[in-house]
């Protein structure tokens, strides 16, 4: 096959599909057991210092916060992290020291609420390097490829743009129609971490509304975190089949956190906690504000339900569940005029 053009950045994340299948049968047990642990067990276990990682959900929306301040409260350092729609968890990360290297396909802001003023000081500063950039939609293609156990899957889009000249992609002649066409290599997260609804204990999930690429991102990580609002009986999960959009032998630890999302959306559930977003926000303008910030939600609590009762405890999550229900006021403090 002829190469045409290739991208200039570093190949993250890829392995043989080969080798990830032999890493697979060697490493990950398809027993149906119970992998309940608690999120401090399941960070220490499966997130090694320079772990590749990746993110469940879609931007603020049904992301594993939990598993997030653990990773920072371990002092878990070099990481890379897949930036598809990250910002709230990989702006927490890269904030607080950990990361590395980011593949950046939707990243460095809080959408309406404002750039990111911690990972853009990181980069612009070389403590954080953007290693690659990808579209949206090409980052994610790289799970549906290693899902597929393909090394690469063709499409017909960055071709002709500076994002391409930043991935590691190629543009090869087509042996079909002898066009152009775009190869986007697979990825293989060392470690993926999704948060659901609810699951049983040996892992067979379910979650409401879009899966987002979570089907495909479940498939393709050598190691699986799920964190869930609750663990309910495995017969519950039997009633409905249909809904199990991630098996249980892809899972390697299963963890119940409710609220776990917070101060993010949890769709159905609770909204987001659009002030102590915007506290996060205010605080990380400066690199006091943010050791402040960390000391404060992160190192000052011993785990995640003392940071929920930091928060504004029952009360709070209380209002956050009725937001998302639309029985309260809703208030943006980001929101000046």
């Amino acid at each position: 096959m002829e190469v045409i053009e290739e991208g200039k950045a570093e190949l993250l994340g890829w392995v043989d599909p080969e080798e990830h299948r032999a890493w697979v049968r060697a490493n990950k047990s398809s027993r149906m057991e119970s992998k309940v642990m608690d999120i401090r067990e399941a960070i220490s276990k499966f997130v090694q210092d320079g772990s590749y990682i990746a993110s469940g959900g879609f931007g603020h929306v049904r992301v594993s916060m939990v598993a997030i301040y653990e990773i920072i409260r371990q002092r878990k350092r070099n990481l890379i992290v897949a930036g598809k729609t990250s910002v709230h968890d990989l702006d927490c990360l890269i904030a607080a020291g950990c990361v590395s290297k980011v593949e950046a396909g939707y990243s460095f802001g809080h959408e309406m609420r404002g750039l990111s003023p911690a990972s853009r000081r990181a980069v612009e500063t070389g403590r954080v390097k953007v290693a690659a950039e990808w579209s949206n939609a090409a980052l994610q293609w790289r799970f549906k490829a290693a899902a597929s156990g393909l090394p690469w899957i063709p499409a017909y889009i960055m071709m002709g743009t500076d994002t391409f000249k930043h991935s590691s992609a190629k543009i090869v002649k087509d042996p079909f129609t002898g066009r152009p066409i775009c190869l986007i290599p697979a990825c293989f997260p060392d470690v993926a971490i999704i948060h659901v609804h609810r699951c049983d204990e040996y892992g067979n999930c379910q979650i409401d509304g879009i899966l987002v690429e979570d089907f495909e991102l479940a498939r393709a990580a050598k190691r699986l975190i799920i964190t869930t609002e609750e663990i309910i009986p495995h017969e519950k999960i039997r009633e409905e089949p249909w809904r199990t959009c991630i098996p249980y032998f892809y899972v390697d630890a299963v963890v119940e956190a409710p609220f776990g999302c917070h101060p993010c959306n949890m769709p159905n559930r609770y909204y987001f906690d659009e002030e102590h977003i915007a506290e996060y926000l205010k605080m990380t303008r400066t690199e006091e504000g943010t050791k402040e910030y960390f000391d404060k939600y992160v190192y000052g609590v011993s785990d995640f339900d003392q940071y929920l009762e930091l928060v504004g405890g029952i009360k709070k999550l209380n209002y956050l569940k009725k937001l998302e229900q639309g029985r309260a006021k809703f208030v943006y403090p980001w929101v000046t005029s």
